[in-house]
C-alpha cells in the first residue's frame, strides 16, 4: 500500500495556501487601486505600485512581499497620509 508520503502533502497545502494568499493580494490590490487608493511601496530602486507587481512579487519572494503588502495596506490612525 503505497501513496502519496505525508510530508509531500504537507507541501502540497503549504503552496496551495500561498498561492491563495497571492490570489487575495492581487484581488485585494485592484479593488484599492479600483477605489483610488494605490499600494505602493519603494525598497531603492524598485517600486511596487500595481496589483500584477504585488502579485509576482509575493509569488516570487512571499516571505518578503506578503508582509510589505500587509504593511503597506495598515490605515494610519490619525487619517494623515504618512508620505
Amino acid at each position: 500500500m503505497t501513496g502519496i508520503p505525508p510530508v509531500a502533502l504537507l507541501s502540497i497545502l503549504v503552496l496551495l495556501v500561498v498561492l491563495a494568499v497571492d490570489v487575495w493580494v492581487y484581488a485585494d490590490a485592484k479593488k484599492r487601486l479600483s477605489q483610488g487608493e494605490q499600494v505602493s511601496v519603494s525598497l531603492g530602486a524598485l517600486r511596487v505600485e500595481s496589483p500584477e507587481a504585488w502579485f509576482l512579487g509575493c509569488l516570487i519572494l512571499w516571505v518578503v512581499f506578503f508582509p510589505l503588502y500587509l504593511t503597506a495596506t495598515r490605515r494610519n490612525p490619525f487619517g494623515r497620509s504618512s508620505g
